[in-house]
């Protein structure tokens, strides 16, 4: 009796059922895994990182151990809100005269020293004074902001001096409606929210009454904040100042920033591209400040 044929070994019974394809196999699944690795850059898939355990990586793509700096959010400010929006409030008068009148009263200079800027006070003729509690609130209100040791007085560079004369003064600082705002020989209305400026050919801080009696979103209802602000920014202006950006994100505010429109650098930077003057003025990093009224915040 011929002998039994001895039992195949496993490794020669798949060899003879599948051939050379047994061989291909581990090389099949080794490419696949050099392709996987590839297609995510060598960093775990979104399925394999839970939620809240994604892991950092530099510019050059290796793991971080911490992060260098995170997230400092600001409320209730959002980019998704229109910040730019006058607030709802209180009733203004749309349009007045095109004239202005004089608020009479005058001060001693104040200031330690440095050049002399003496400033009259106005209002456009026309306006209800109901809706900004008359002429001598207003002109107090611009008095005690140029005479505040926050305001530009701080480093002795400047000083100021109400008088009554606007053809005398140095520039006036003047209530205006928005209808008169909107003309092109005062702000005009590049972008299509209220503003208040400075008229260098006119001599005038311009300040928006509709502003004036509503103040801005950025301001959280602090309608006194928001007006100490408009006077420091504008009369800013006058002292040759332009508008800047958000510094440090989470920061006072710099009082030369377009806070009317809101204290987010996106939100006012994607305002500015309507105005060519503007397009460089702030730029588009994602900071965020805390509204801020003064030159001087720290005096």
């Amino acid at each position: 009796m011929p002998p039994a044929p001895k039992a195949k070994s496993l490794p020669r019974r798949l060899i003879g059922t599948y051939g050379w394809r047994i061989y291909a196999l581990p090389v099949l699944l080794v490419l696949t895994v050099i392709v996987v690795f590839d297609l995510t850059g060598g960093r775990p898939t979104d399925e394999g990182v839970r939620a809240g355990a994604t892991v950092p990586h530099g510019p050059d793509g290796s793991a971080m151990q911490s992060p260098v700096v995170t997230e400092n959010p600001v409320e209730p400010i959002n980019l998704d809100i229109p910040t730019a929006q006058l607030p709802k409030g209180g009733a203004y008068t749309e349009k007045g005269k095109g004239s202005w009148h004089v608020v009479p009263g005058k001060s001693k200079r104040v200031g330690s020293g440095g050049t002399l800027y003496q400033y009259a006070i106005e209002v456009e003729d026309g306006i209800d004074p109901s809706s900004y509690g008359g002429d001598q609130a207003f002109a107090e209100t611009v008095e005690a902001t140029l005479s505040d040791p926050r305001s530009w007085t701080f480093d002795g560079s400047v000083s100021f001096q109400r008088i009554n004369d606007p053809e005398a003064s140095d520039f006036n600082i003047s209530l205006t409606t928005p209808a008169t705002d909107h003309r092109p020989d005062v702000c005009g209305f590049t972008i299509k929210y209220e503003a208040s400026c400075w008229r260098s050919d006119m001599g005038k801080v311009v300040i928006n009454l509709a502003r004036w009696v509503r103040g801005a979103k950025a301001f959280n209802a602090d309608l006194g904040l928001y007006r100490q602000y408009a006077i420091s920014h504008e009369v800013g202006h006058a002292l040759g100042n332009g508008h800047v950006g958000c510094n440090k994100d989470g920061a006072l505010a710099p009082v030369m920033m377009q806070q009317s429109f809101g204290v987010a650098n996106d939100y006012v930077a994607e305002l500015n591209r309507a105005n060519p003057t503007e397009y460089e003025a702030v730029p588009r990093d994602g900071k965020v400040c805390r509204p801020n009224a003064w030159p001087n915040p720290q005096g």
